[in-house]
């Protein structure tokens, strides 16, 4: 934002308008006045041009920055909605400014605006008057219509971060008179959540209840941050990740019990647990965020450590364990019980191996085969099981007792890796138009039957020719297709020239030489002379159609075609 207004009022390309948006306390408002003020900016006896070189104060600064300008307008949209409200700023605008260089009109949370209001104030934003300039402020951005945004420069106001937002809070405090720790600081940029109005507002009922009078100076504990706003000890909330991790759910249960009893909400405890293990996954992805100065020392030498023994699949099963467990205790009517339950559901899976390493882990299983008693039949006697080849646990133990025959050895079984087991074997044009027919995509066997002419056919490469009238997407769709059903990728060749027919014009020109066949065949020519009029309708044949697909119908001597 400040380069493009340095180099706009150096080159006197101006907007009329501007659009601030971010969410709240990022300093929408206070970014506005400064931008009226810049506009605005003059010293006696310097130049006559707006400037953000604010190192001696200008005519108009203090007036504008304290709200009391009669050239800088501010207005809530919040409480003037109407078309009233903007027909007074139309009305107004057409008035030059009475003592700056430009009239501003800074609107705050336009997004509350009615259509209405929005459409009114169309036109004026379109082709306001030079002496006129709108600033726009609104932590809703998406309500605010296309037709405002095209006409307005907009500037994103960020988040602020955690490090800085420390330093704002450390530099307040000392002008206060107020000795706050670096933990009480990271707690209250931590809940801040990037905007600086909510963690001033902290600290200042920080400061009004819970300070405590020292010799000269008043503190501000990091215990009493997390007794007022229900949070947590970090370092429990530490220990009771890692006996999570551990699977250790008795001493997770017993944690959890303490912290509530010290008036921690379970909730805002499972919240805490996701941070924790989201600073856990970011350290094992990049070591570097270690540096973050929101981390208190305790979160980043432990979770160096978690990040070390921890893989990536845990954590991201334990995060969405944990998100899915956060909105379970908001809704739920007992939050503890339902925490509880989550705590114990994550230290059940903490140990337990992927899908992918527990089929690694099979290797052999035990088995039996199944034997009959001598007697023959399944009706049982007086040594045999009863009807229906039940036993009881006594009948078995004495029959193997009693049984000369050794027992059953352990008997290995290979492993296979199923999924290529369940991979479609494709060895020629035939089988893809089959597995097409198989897995019910009729569109694109009907394509590989009438606009694809086969001229080879390999392992994962496919080469073809295309018909006139093929779609320009049969290749990249083709390809897809086997990638989907066989999990491999398939290089699919479009050649340039190809003389083989297409299996629709092959069954086409097969049952053209069937139909003359039957023509010239003695006894059909009997019965058409025997009944005149009579037509050739249908002509079923054997197993010519499954010869046609991969060539021509083969022949021979003493075929019989009805």
């Amino acid at each position: 934002m400040v380069q493009t207004l340095t180099n706009a009022f150096a080159t006197g390309r101006i907007a009329h308008a501007y659009l601030l948006t971010g969410v709240r306390g990022v300093g929408k408002t206070s970014t506005a006045r400064i931008l009226a003020r810049a506009l605005n900016y003059q010293q006696r006896g310097g130049p006559d041009r707006p400037s953000i070189d604010f190192t001696e104060p200008g005519e108009h600064c203090s007036a504008i920055m304290e709200g009391r300008h009669i050239d800088v307008i501010e207005m809530d949209a919040a409480s003037h909605t109407g078309i009233g409200d903007i027909r007074e700023i139309i009305e107004a605008v057409r008035y030059k400014p009475s003592v700056a260089r430009y009239k501003v009109y800074i609107i705050d949370e336009v997004h509350m605006l009615s259509n209405q209001a929005f459409n009114g104030l169309l036109k004026t934003l379109e082709e306001p008057p030079e002496h006129v300039k709108f600033i726009f402020a609104t932590t809703e951005i998406r309500k605010v219509p296309v037709t405002i945004l095209s006409r307005c420069q907009r500037f994103d106001l960020r988040r602020i971060g955690a490090d800085r937002l420390a330093a704002l809070l450390k530099e307040v405090a000392a002008k206060e008179s107020i000795s706050i720790d670096d933990d009480a600081l990271a707690i209250i940029a931590r809940s801040g959540d990037g905007s600086a109005r909510d963690s001033l507002s902290l600290l200042d009922q920080a400061i009004a209840v819970g300070a405590e009078q020292g010799e000269n100076r008043r503190t501000v504990s990091a215990e009493y941050l997390r007794s007022m706003l229900g949070l947590a000890d970090r370092n429990q909330v530490i220990d009771l990740f890692d006996k999570l991790m551990q699977g250790d759910a008795a001493n997770a249960l017993a944690i959890l019990g303490e912290l509530y009893e010290a008036g921690a909400d379970p909730t805002a405890v499972l919240e805490d647990l996701a941070n924790f293990n989201h600073i856990v996954t970011r350290l094992k992805v990049t070591p570097a965020a270690a540096d973050d100065a929101s981390l208190t020392e305790e979160e980043r030498d432990r979770g160096r450590t978690m990040a070390e023994t921890l893989s990536v699949r845990s954590l991201s099963r334990s995060w969405q364990i944990l998100l899915k467990g956060i909105d379970e205790s908001r809704e739920a009517a007992r939050p503890l019980a339902s925490a509880e339950m989550v705590l114990v559901r994550l230290a059940h899976v903490a140990d337990l191996p992927t899908p992918d390493e527990a089929l690694a882990t099979i290797r052999t299983v035990p088995t039996t085969e199944a034997r009959r008693p001598s007697g023959g039949g399944g009706g049982g006697g007086a040594n045999g099981p009863p009807a229906g080849g039940i036993t009881s646990r006594s009948d078995r133990t004495s029959q193997a007792i009693a049984s000369p025959e050794p027992a059953p050895e352990l008997v290995p079984i290979p492993v296979v890796d199923s999924r290529k087991d369940l991979e479609p074997q494709l060895h020629r044009f035939a089988d893809l138009v089959a597995l097409a027919a198989e897995k019910r995509d009729l569109q694109l066997k009907i394509a590989l039957e009438r606009y694809a002419r086969p001229v080879r056919f390999e392992p994962n490469r496919i080469e073809i020719g295309l018909t006139s009238d093929a779609p320009t997407t049969f290749a990249s769709d083709l390809g897809a297709r086997l990638l989907e059903w066989t999990g491999q990728r398939w290089v699919v060749i479009i050649a340039g020239e190809a003389t083989e027919p297409t299996l629709h014009e092959k069954r086409n020109a097969a049952r053209d030489q069937l139909e003359d066949d039957a023509r010239r065949d003695p006894t059909v020519v009997a019965v058409m002379a025997r009944f005149p009029g009579a037509e050739i309708v249908d002509i079923r044949i054997g197993a010519a159609d499954a010869e046609v697909v991969d060539g021509p119908v083969q022949r021979t001597e003493g075929s019989e075609n009805n």
